[in-house]
């Protein structure tokens, strides 16, 4: 495609850091010592807490584009999560060291976030198809983006047994989407943008499922509800002043 200003080497290099990034969020496991079914219990409401605020972010955004195509792309988000675990529900998964119910969480958190990617790496692309200056913006500001959510699998994966190197691998192979969605995306903008709001809104509603209906259910089965609705509180309202922050 001639006259193009930017290189999509460029942009797939740009987009290829917002997944190293997500790995980022394994960094704060490597000062912790032990952890406890409390603590298992308490991890599982951070996440579900970053992952509830990180949907409504997505939701927003996709508004932004179109409401209705928001709007189904959550109720094929809900769907796909349905299904998904109807599949996965009774089955032997081995994730690897992780088996039985643990994988199966495991597999899912992660699936969604790679799901959520693919979403994000149009994003860049559309982004980069608007000019140089615009896409590194919204590059760095999902980079940054990343770093709690990779923390959000890690807060699942780690307390699970999975160690901080390899949850930080899984993290940043959930975002791998990303680098790959960027090119086409930035070479065919006006083809790849009606789709953003779907793909955003699709993310949100398998993340928001996963946070009811797995994390918390499992955060209150682990600690005591206070702590939870503590830990839940906090981390919801950590990451909806991150996202407005890294917004400008």
């Amino acid at each position: 495609m001639e006259g193009l200003p930017i290189s999509p080497w460029t942009v797939f290099l740009y987009a290829l850091l917002t997944a190293v990034a997500t790995g980022l969020g394994a960094l704060p496991f490597l000062f912790t010592r032990g952890i406890t079914r409390r603590h298992l219990g308490l991890a599982n409401a951070a996440a579900a807490g970053l992952m509830v605020a990180a949907s409504f972010g997505l939701i927003y955004e996709g508004v932004n584009y179109s409401l209705g195509r928001t709007l189904v792309g959550v109720g094929l988000g809900l769907l796909f999560i349905l299904l998904a675990h109807r599949y996965l529900e009774g089955r032997e998964v081995n994730l690897g060291d992780l088996k039985g119910l643990d994988a199966r969480k495991a597999l899912m958190i992660v699936g969604i976030m790679t799901l959520h990617s693919f979403a994000e790496g149009v994003g860049v692309g559309v982004a980069f198809g608007g000019g140089e200056a615009l896409g590194v913006f919204i590059t760095l500001a999902i980079a940054v983006h990343n770093i709690p959510e990779g923390l959000a699998i890690s807060l699942v994966l780690v307390p699970r047994g999975v160690s901080v190197l390899g949850a930080a691998l899984w993290s940043v192979f959930s975002s791998l989407p990303q680098p790959l969605m960027a090119v086409p995306a930035y070479l065919f903008v006006e083809a790849f943008q009606p789709f953003l709001p779907v793909g955003l809104g699709l993310a949100a509603g398998a993340m928001i499922w996963m946070a009811v209906a797995e994390l918390l259910p499992d955060a209150l089965k682990e600690a005591e509800a206070e702590g939870v609705a503590t830990v839940l509180t906090l981390s919801v309202a950590l990451m909806v002043a991150f996202q407005i922050l890294i917004g400008g």
